[in-house]
């Protein structure tokens, strides 16, 4: 699920941002070299401002340590992160602009990425596809390839998703969709924990 709104934000902000990413750092790190350079279709300072965004999320995330297991951490953080894109969508329908929806939304990615990592599932990061496709075909078959394909997939679909949603209804309605995923998910992760606290 969280790999399919990473899909889904990314579409909103590359296609109703101007090519710009709030989850896939690796293109901007290229479109900003490409504006230092004089493209004038890659915008530096929104390039800047989504990886600053994204690693200020990411150092909030890998800051907060509660006491115990990091499974502790995955509802409260998505929770923040449901909040943040709550607030680019009060940006996106108030008409406030690039950078109040860029902000929030890269930050939301940074912590989503902080939780992730923390979490140390292999195979799975939820935004970057590049390593994934490689272990996908310089490894030897094994068990995580069908999480491998899988994250591939979701991510893909969640682009998919998101361009038609943004073709059609609009920005917002992606944004919508990627709330109410990031708010299910965080209230079946937070169950989750409790459960295993009990047992």
């Amino acid at each position: 699920m969280l790999t399919f709104a990473s899909g889904l934000v990314d579409a909103v902000s590359f296609l109703g941002l101007g090519r710009v990413f709030v989850a896939n750092m690796t293109g901007n790190v290229v479109f900003l070299g490409f504006a230092l350079a004089g493209s004038g279709e890659a915008s530096a300072p929104a390039s800047a401002t989504a990886l600053a965004a994204f690693l200020g999320g990411a150092l909030a995330g890998g800051r907060w340590r509660p006491a115990g297991e990091p499974t502790r951490l995955f509802a409260p953080l998505l929770a923040v992160q449901a909040v943040l894109v709550g607030v680019a969508l009060a940006a996106v329908g108030w008409d406030l602009g690039r950078y109040a929806v860029l902000v929030p939304l890269a930050a939301g990615m940074g912590l989503q990425n902080a939780v992730v990592h923390r979490l140390g599932v292999p195979d799975l990061t939820t935004t970057v596809v590049t390593r994934t496709l490689t272990g996908l075909a310089a490894d030897t078959p094994r068990p995580a390839a069908w999480r491998r394909g899988l994250s591939v997939a979701s991510l893909a679909c969640g682009a998919l998703v998101g361009g038609l949603l943004h073709a059609g209804p609009g920005p917002g309605w992606v944004l919508v969709v990627v709330l109410v995923l990031l708010a299910g998910v965080a209230v079946a992760a937070g169950r989750a924990y409790q459960a295993g606290q009990a047992a």
